[in-house]
């Protein structure tokens, strides 16, 4: 049977040596080119390493800019200093775009109990009894400070409001013994801005933001990792050069880089090549390009997927319109208004609190620097500014993407 020779052959086919470094959940012994964000990560939480409060943090950046690892590392090293100190120190992360972790209030405290050694019904209790299991909790960690660390935490304020926030700092001012920490990680750098000014002063924050990487960055990270992923000369010079344009283009996305390489390197074995060229990497990318799409909005909140579903029902209606006219007009053209009329009737339909426009308008702004959609800022002369939406989801998926909305939508 062909199967056989393909389980038999599997050894001998294989261009990998250690395909686990260009995961993404891989972290690396040094992280390249961001000695000084790291740097003004370790000052600002130094301080708990006494024992004492520090500001809260938030770290912005472009997917794939290293916040997250870098992060982590200094999480790695503050919990090194700490196992035999006086000072007992306690570092919790928490992705904010799992589903199952992070969907409402009452979920995150009880992940937040149960990662102190508490325990608590997964549903049932008044929020305010969960509040005082998670403060129980923390008094008999023994722990002097905890931090926080929020992977995405624009997610969570999409899902459960930034009230959340303002709980988590006000505790403090109950704790006898131990302090709460925050950090978030976003990529949103105006997600301080949209919050509720109660909010914002109740966090006494401090801000890092990492910069993207640029072309030649990405090339030094991909040789390092694909002399550590691959065989010798299985990688193609061009292919790697061509990989690093790709992810400059994305904003300096290291992810988007190391993924395009990992992918392409599969792609390569499936076929039998012995060497991974420009060729695989541009099937890599339009496959990438594909799954990322339809990644992002099957995981994006109810309210994001709704505004969505407007983008595109207003899309089809216009071209409906312009290929009865066989002509482009001002009709046939999607504006924020539109998009926004039309979303407040689905969220009637299905029963769902309706955002403001300028909220709206923030979730398109979103939609357009994730690529689902081009949105040009145009005048309408005294009548003030709007924006003009195109979708750039490609009409391969577009079927997909449909069923996506509507299961979640509408079942």
């Amino acid at each position: 049977m062909e199967i056989d020779k393909i389980f038999d052959s599997v050894n001998s086919r294989t261009l990998f040596k250690n395909k686990s470094v260009l995961q993404l959940d891989y972290a690396p012994e040094e992280i390249p080119y961001r000695d000084k964000q790291i740097e003004q990560v370790a000052l600002i939480l130094a301080p708990a390493l006494l024992g004492q409060k520090t500001s809260n943090l938030f770290i912005y950046g472009k997917p794939g800019s290293g916040k997250t690892l870098s992060m982590k590392y200094v999480k790695e090293e503050l919990l090194k200093r700490t196992k035999d100190s006086e000072h007992p120190l306690k570092i919790e992360y928490i992705n904010c775009k799992l589903r199952d972790v992070i969907a409402t209030e009452y979920r995150i405290l009880t992940e937040l109990i149960s990662r102190l050694g508490g325990e608590v019904a997964a549903t049932g209790l008044p929020t305010n009894q969960v509040y005082n299991k998670f403060i129980s909790a923390l008094e008999k960690s023994n722990q002097k400070i905890f931090i926080i660390i929020l992977d995405e935490i624009d997610q969570l304020v999409n899902k459960i409001s930034d009230d959340f926030l303002y709980n988590l700092t006000r505790l403090n001012s109950e704790l006898p013994k131990t302090q709460i920490i925050l950090v978030g990680i976003s990529n949103d750098l105006r997600f301080l801005e949209n919050l509720d000014p109660r909010v914002r002063s109740s966090l006494s924050e401090e801000e890092i933001v990492f910069p993207p990487y640029n072309a030649i960055q990405l090339q030094g990270i991909l040789n390092k990792r694909a002399r550590e992923a691959f065989k010798d000369g299985v990688v193609d010079t061009a292919a790697l050069s061509k990989c690093s344009a790709f992810a400059a283009r994305e904003h300096g996305d290291a992810r988007r880089a190391l993924d395009l390489l990992r992918v392409a390197g599969e792609i390569a074995e499936r076929k039998g090549n012995k060497k991974i060229t420009t060729e695989h990497i541009d099937e890599a990318n339009n496959k990438i390009e594909r799954d990322k799409i339809l990644d992002i909005i099957e995981t994006e909140p109810k309210q994001f997927q709704a505004v969505l579903q407007a983008i595109i029902d207003l899309e089809e209606g216009r071209q409906n319109k312009t290929q009865k006219n066989l002509l482009e007009t001002e009709g046939s053209k999607i504006f924020t208004g539109d998009v926004y009329n039309v979303y407040q009737k689905i969220c009637k339909k299905i029963d769902m609190e309706v955002l403001t426009q300028r909220r709206v308008g923030d979730i398109i702004a979103e939609f357009d620097m994730l690529g689902l959609i081009n949105a040009i800022v145009i005048s309408k002369g005294r009548y003030g500014r709007t924006k003009e939406i195109k979708s750039l989801i490609p009409s391969n998926i577009m079927e997909k993407v449909k069923e996506i909305l509507k299961n979640s939508l509408w079942t």
